[in-house]
């Protein structure tokens, strides 16, 4: 909070007068760090998203603090004298950096000039109070990466099995990441995934042991080889979070809404890492967790509701956000308040009649125009 609300000389005023003197895309001076990292620019964009980001948080510590009253340490007086400070900080603050803007030729997606973002701003009632995310396909596009990681691991076993057989054909054609992935694999823990992508192909394999080598010919084997290959490919490719969808969990950080992720990728964490997503999220129920926990995966509630716990919310006062019949279904099952279909694939009227209230193709689309987001 010290630092968002302090007054003397704004840093964005020196950074706004070198800008001014160049006509280059609008980015901050790069800064070495004192452990010798070489510096990383930031832009415009990212300067006004940490800067609306810390200045929200510092009006949240003193709106605690006044709550909390002089218990403390700190009179009423002094705590409004601080807020005060903090608002001038925010309106001086905002009007350098939609000047910089302007002048760069630069469109913020982050202005601190726009309204904070509230639950109504979210397309969401104001009962909801927390937000239970699908990853694949609702966040991110790791859906791809999933299916090229499971032909990595898949393939090398098939064609094994070929060439011993020379049967070109079942159940040993090679893996097919646009049929079998979605057939057998997708929403599933790995060992379950690859014990019912193996029976599609009257394959039968030893379950062997969790520290298997990957690529040993049993079904944790092959899960750790897949797991390996996801890993390879995210240093290789990275992952992306769609536009929308960020924007959304930043709105709803603002908002003070908790957030989690439910996914039967044991990979959950590293995707949201390299996705950027990591900081936005509070609670993530993994394939891990669902091993441990021995949850049932969707359409069961299980999941869903494990999130619930996680985040200390009535599954009722919880939103949901899926993009398949079976996440839709498990929603419901949990008793969820609300539950937003995301229609990447045509299918709006198929979402609407499984139980979703809401069909989007984005989440930018619940977003309150006014946010600036």
């Amino acid at each position: 909070m010290a630092r968002a609300g302090t007054v003397g000389r704004n840093p964005l005023q020196a950074t706004a007068a070198r800008m001014r003197g160049r006509r280059r895309p609008a980015v901050a001076p790069p800064v070495p760090e004192p452990d010798g990292t070489p510096p990383v620019a930031v832009t415009l964009e990212q300067l006004s998203a940490h800067w609306r980001l810390a200045l929200i948080v510092a009006q949240d510590a003193l709106n605690a603090i006044a709550r909390s009253g002089s218990s403390v340490g700190f009179p009423a007086g002094e705590v409004r004298e601080r807020a005060g400070r903090l608002e001038r900080e925010r309106a001086e603050t905002a009007k350098l950096l939609d000047q910089v803007a302007h002048e760069e030729h630069v469109q913020l997606r982050h202005r601190l000039s726009a309204p904070r973002a509230t639950r109504r701003t979210l397309g969401l009632p104001d009962r909801v109070a927390a937000c239970v995310f699908d990853l694949d396909g609702v966040l991110t596009t790791s859906g791809a990466l999933h299916a090229a990681a499971w032909q990595d691991a898949l393939d090398p076993l098939l064609a094994g099995r070929m060439e011993r057989t020379g049967e070109r054909f079942a159940p040993f054609k090679p893996f097919d990441p646009r049929v079998d992935y979605y057939a057998h694999l997708h929403g599933r823990p790995r060992l379950e995934g690859v014990q019912a992508f193996l029976a599609s192909r009257g394959i039968r394999l030893p379950e062997g042991h969790v520290d298997d080598a990957p690529g040993t010919e049993t079904v944790h084997g092959l899960a750790n080889r897949k797991s390996q290959a996801l890993l390879e490919r995210l240093d290789r490719q990275g992952v992306a979070a769609f536009g929308g969808s960020q924007l959304y969990l930043e709105g709803a950080r603002e908002a003070g809404l908790d957030c989690a992720v439910v996914s039967a990728s044991a990979n959950t964490e590293a995707i949201l890492q390299r996705a950027g997503l990591d900081v936005l999220v509070d609670e993530r129920i993994d394939g891990n967790a669902i091993h441990d926990e021995h949850l049932k995966m969707k359409p069961a509630p299980d999941a869903m509701l494990a999130a619930c716990r996680r985040l200390g919310v009535a599954p009722e006062r919880a939103a949901a956000f899926e993009t398949t019949y079976e996440g839709i279904d498990a929603a419901r099952a949990a008793g969820i308040g609300v539950v937003v279909a995301v229609d990447r694939a045509g299918r709006a009227d198929a979402l609407r009649a499984r139980g979703a209230d809401r069909v989007v193709t984005d989440l930018a689309q619940l977003l309150d125009p006014s946010l600036g987001l």
